[in-house]
């Protein structure tokens, strides 16, 4: 059985620029790495009439149960300009005892200590009471449409049961070991287009500035705090990301005024009791105001929380006795594929340290993906025990 060196892979990884949705044979490399290592592999690509085509991986070796799973994504952001760099993004190199390259945390390297600590256990375990599995997706930074999405959905109709999952996105703010993340915020996007009467700036009388009615919603849907938060949850929170008039006239009272938001919000809310309550607002200042209103949505994930159970707690252990610190349980940042997963596993996320994490000159330090390496391969012991 080979042994894969997690900073060799890692580099291997980082060398193919796959930003969304370009794959540039992320998936494919990475499918051929693990057949050799015995998993049956099954390349997974799904499209649709208003995006582009995503190629995903899911990947098995063992055929019982239970079926420890761990999820990760191949794509990566844009760079940016390249001159920024101190190398190139695609062209990983090791400075300061330090990986340089886009994707060096995010997330690729933690599928490398992944895939790394599996070969570990495979080499001492070829025959154990279970299975691992691999769920790979190359559309994590994207819309997300064609990613795990339709895996997970596939899975189920497959009727493939999951009973564990580790998703693999940096989790540490500052210091591996910090935080382990057992749920996540919900996310919803909105657009608000309000309509009033457009006409000359000198007779206001024979107009209806949609400016003035939206300017009015924002600052009652600001004003209203949606909660305090929970033991698990902060407070969740609306944003406003854009307010556009789009008119270049000085003369000219528009027609049209829009805004867009998004709001984080915890388990005290879904995405319909949001949308109930943001409608209501709209309606109400624009009927006062005599302006017509339109709201648009987008439901990116609903809150969801992993109560700590043994597993968790068992994964807690271990990162404590390999890193020295003692994590603590969180349920911040931004969304990720865990959102999807756990429709039919419970998960935990965990992996490396975010600090550079879509930045120029992202990395990670050497020392952390041996260390990660470590804990994912105790953790496969453990689990199967």
């Amino acid at each position: 059985m080979t042994i894969i060196n997690e900073l060799h892979l890692s580099k291997e990884l980082i060398r193919f620029p796959s930003i969304t949705p370009i794959d540039a044979g992320a998936i494919n490399f990475l499918s051929k790495k693990l057949k050799k290592l015995g998993f049956n592999c099954k390349i997974l690509e799904f499209k649709d009439k208003k995006s582009k085509p995503i190629k995903n991986l899911y990947a098995r070796i063992g055929n019982k149960r239970p079926n420890l799973c761990y999820a990760g994504h191949t794509d990566v952001v844009p760079p940016g300009n390249y001159q920024d760099w101190s190398v190139n993004p695609f062209k990983p190199t090791v400075k300061k005892n330090h990986l340089i390259g886009r994707g060096a945390n995010d997330m690729k390297s933690s599928i490398a200590c992944f895939v790394a600590a599996t070969s570990k256990f495979l080499q001492k375990n070829q025959r154990f009471n279970g299975s691992i599995s691999f769920l790979i997706t190359g559309d994590e930074e994207g819309y997300a449409i064609n990613g795990t999405k339709k895996v997970v959905d596939y899975l189920s109709k497959k009727k493939e049961k999951i009973d564990f999952c580790i998703v693999g996105e940096p989790t540490n703010p500052n210091k591996l070991g910090e935080m382990i993340k057992i749920g996540r915020r919900g996310s919803l996007s909105g657009k608000i287009e309000i309509t009033g009467t457009q006409g000359h700036i000198a007779y206001p009388h024979l107009t209806n500035n949609p400016i003035n009615t939206l300017v009015s919603i924002c600052r009652k849907l600001k004003e209203r705090k949606l909660d305090k938060g929970n033991k698990n949850f902060q407070p969740s929170n609306l944003e406003f990301t854009s307010i556009n008039v789009d008119n270049k006239a000085h003369n000219v009272i528009p027609a049209r005024a829009k805004a867009q938001f998004n709001i984080r919000y915890n388990n005290l809310h879904t995405s319909s009791s949001l949308k109930k309550k943001i409608n209501l607002i709209v309606k109400k200042i624009s009927k006062k105001n005599k302006c017509k209103f339109k709201v648009d949505y987008i439901e990116n994930g609903e809150a969801f929380l992993t109560k700590p159970e043994k597993t968790i707690y068992m994964a807690k252990r271990i990162i404590k006795k390999i890193t020295k610190v003692t994590p603590k349980f969180s349920t911040t940042g931004g969304t990720s594929d865990a959102r999807f997963i756990k429709k039919i596993s419970p998960c935990l996320e965990f992996g490396l340290v975010n600090k550079t994490m879509h930045k120029v000159d992202e990395c990670v330090s050497l020392g952390d993906l041996k260390k990660l390496t470590k804990i994912y391969n105790d953790f496969i012991i453990e689990y199967f025990k």
